[in-house]
């Protein structure tokens, strides 16, 4: 299983996020501390804001902060937020599949159950248990 770079950023800018709370960060900020391009940053705080993961602030003060407790967040809900349809394989994809072994083949349903059990494994870890065991003190003291 291989999450995109997307999600990746995005669980990135949330630990950060969440371990430099009740600071704003500006877009251009994370962008650097991350090494990461400012438009891709922008994509993914733009996805965060839309999946209610992040609040973002316009103006003089502004910037991007974490809209709910890192308590309450789990890194199954931001990977489900960000890879809406993880299909593993091609036969996930509705409509697409293309394959002879279509509709008998216990291989499908095996990887459904695989999926199942990953998202299920990060359901049980929160964004703030993540930010407990992660060394973010070179990024959030920038």
């Amino acid at each position: 299983m291989q999450l995109n770079d997307h999600t990746d950023f995005g669980l990135r800018l949330l630990i950060t996020l969440g371990a430099s709370e009740p600071r704003r960060w500006r877009t251009k900020e994370l962008a650097s501390a991350h090494g990461l391009s400012f438009n891709h940053v922008q994509k993914v705080v733009q996805s965060l804001e839309a999946a209610g993961l992040v609040e973002t602030f316009r103006g003089r003060g502004g910037g991007v902060t974490l809209a709910r407790s890192p308590e309450t967040v789990t890194v199954g809900d931001v990977v489900r937020s960000l890879e809406p349809h993880m299909h593993l394989v091609r036969c996930f994809r509705p409509g697409e599949s293309g394959c002879a072994l279509d509709g008998g083949c216990a291989l499908k349903r095996l990887l459904y159950r695989a999926r199942d059990a990953f998202l299920a494994e990060l359901d049980g870890v929160t964004l703030q248990v993540v930010i407990d065991g992660t060394s973010v003190a070179s990024v959030v003291g920038s």
